[in-house]
C-alpha cells in the first residue's frame, strides 16, 4: 500500500484530546484518524 501525507490544521486542545486517546488506546493518533476516515460512509459517484 502507497502512503500519503495529510497535514492539518486544528487547535491544541483538538491536539491533546488525540493524543490522550491514542495512549489510551495503545495505538498511534494515525492509527486512531484512519479508523475515523473508515467509519465515514461511502459516496457513490454519479
Amino acid at each position: 500500500m502507497k502512503t500519503k501525507s495529510l497535514r492539518i490544521r486544528i487547535s491544541e486542545r483538538r491536539l491533546n484530546k488525540l493524543r490522550l486517546y491514542a495512549v489510551s488506546r495503545d495505538k498511534t493518533m494515525t492509527s486512531i484518524v484512519e479508523d475515523l476516515i473508515d467509519t465515514l460512509p461511502d459516496i457513490k459517484e454519479t
